[in-house]
This record gives C-alpha cells, sequence and structure tokens, in this order.
C-alpha cells in the first residue's frame, strides 16, 4: 500500500512540476537530451553495446535451449510418472467390497 501512495505521489508532483515548467522547459529538455544521444562519445558506447550483444547472441541462444529442452525433458518425464501411479491408484482391488445404499442410510440416521 505504501507503494502505491508514493508511485500516487510522485506522478501528482511531477505532473504539477511539468505543468508549471510548460513548454519551453519541455523543449529544453527535448534539446538536451538529444544533444547528449547524438554526441559522439554516447554513440560509440551504443556501437559497443549493439556489438557485445550481437556477439553474444548466439550463446543466448544455445542456453535458453538447452535450458528450455531440460526443463521439457523433466515436465514429461514428472507428467509420465504422474500418470502412472494415478492409473494404478484408480484400480481398486476385486476382494475389497463397498457398502449397500440401506447399511449407509441406517449408519447416518
Amino acid at each position: 500500500m505504501r507503494g502505491k501512495v508514493l508511485l500516487i505521489v510522485g506522478l501528482a508532483a511531477g505532473y504539477v512540476l511539468g505543468a508549471r515548467a510548460g513548454r519551453e522547459r519541455y523543449d529544453d529538455i527535448k534539446r538536451v537530451a538529444g544533444n547528449l544521444w547524438h554526441d559522439p562519445k554516447v554513440q560509440r558506447q551504443v556501437r559497443n553495446a549493439e556489438d557485445f550483444a550481437k556477439d553474444k547472441a548466439p550463446e543466448v541462444v544455445d542456453f535458453l535451449t538447452d535450458g528450455a529442452k531440460k526443463v521439457a525433458s523433466q515436465v514429461s518425464g514428472s507428467t509420465r510418472r504422474a500418470t502412472a501411479s494415478k492409473s494404478a491408484s484408480t484400480r481398486k482391488p476385486a476382494s475389497r467390497s463397498t457398502k449397500s445404499a440401506s447399511s449407509k442410510s441406517a449408519s447416518s440416521e
């Protein structure tokens, strides 16, 4: 609950401050952010991050594929065991007798 209250207070404060700053301040912030994004140093780091992600992508795919196969085999193995134990538990022995309906009603009174 505390988190929700803080979120609402933060949103309200942002709205009030944004409304007071107006369009000019928004345009200033947008211009500064654009200048920062297009800075050659920032773009060099962006390219480095992209290259790193492209280099590691095949490894990540292999890792995730192996993990998915492992989980799938565990799930299918546990499903087979559960199905076998369920079918064994649903079989009733032939020697067990059940109470008749009249004896059940007499015992419930």
